[in-house]
């Protein structure tokens, strides 16, 4: 079966350089789903109790059990502790949304970080989301938007 897989691997065209999906492991779903709703954010209505979904314009974020997600990676333990080394970004169109933004994220039941700052690059801030994962708010004049309010990287 292993050759059978390093043939196919072999063949197959290569990884295209993208994400469709962010998964995170939280506690408790409904909880965490409501926080995100609180920030604005729309449930797509194919969510459901143990599986709850948020379109992020051609990805989206999922939340599922943190049990559950280390049980379907075959992980010994659902539980970690320590900084992870990874922060999740929300870009804002204009400075001052740093600070409202981070409002909004404490408001909904988030934990503020760092509160909006002055950088060299542009204005930012951090909150933790109920489960203690990371989002930096941040508005750079760099960061360029399409129409649909994509992200255009260059």
């Amino acid at each position: 079966m292993t050759q059978t897989i390093q043939q196919q691997t072999q063949t197959s065209a290569p990884l295209r350089q993208r994400l469709h999906i962010i998964l995170l492991g939280v506690n408790d779903v409904a909880k965490s789903a409501a926080f995100y709703e609180a920030l604005g954010w729309q449930r797509a209505p194919s969510s459901h109790a143990g599986f709850v979904k948020f379109d992020l314009g051609g990805f989206a974020l999922a939340l599922i059990s943190r049990e559950d997600l280390a049980k379907d990676a075959l992980e010994p333990s659902s539980q970690g502790s320590g900084f992870s080394g990874v922060a999740l970004i929300h870009l804002v169109r204009n400075a001052e949304d740093v600070a409202i933004t981070l409002k909004r994220a404490v408001e909904a039941g988030g934990t503020l970080v760092k509160p909006a700052t002055k950088t060299q690059w542009g204005t930012a801030g951090y909150f933790r989301d109920p489960d203690g994962y990371l989002f930096e708010v941040d508005h750079e004049d760099v960061w360029l938007f399409d129409e649909k309010d994509h992200l255009v990287v260059q």
